[in-house]
């Protein structure tokens, strides 16, 4: 049974999920224009966890099991990435420029 406007709702979820994970590249951009050099923000990785756990809630709903390993396989990778950038050997640790914000 359908909940009436449930639709709608998720419709929304799906789109919101598309929009934070839209994000990562902008921010990405942004990040290596200023650097005029390619780099990968800490943002970047918060933006790609959090579009992957909305579109993973998308894909639940949607029962759809390609959908749903692709994005739950994301999510481990974007947690991982994160552990790596904020954990003990932190910024000081990285030569890139990449655990570093877009903010200068």
């Amino acid at each position: 049974m359908t909940v009436p406007g449930s639709d709608t709702l998720w419709l929304g979820i799906g789109f919101t999920g598309q929009a934070l994970f839209f994000m990562r590249f902008f921010v990405q951009w942004i990040a290596s224009e200023r650097e005029r050099r390619s780099v990968i923000p800490r943002a970047f990785w918060y933006f790609s966890l959090a579009g992957g756990l909305v579109l993973l809630a998308y894909a639940i709903r949607r029962a759809d099991p390609i959908f749903i390993i692709g994005q739950a396989t994301g999510i481990l990778i974007y947690g991982r990435n994160l552990h790596f950038v904020a954990g003990p050997a932190g910024p000081a640790a990285d030569t890139t420029g990449a655990a570093r914000g877009i903010e200068r």
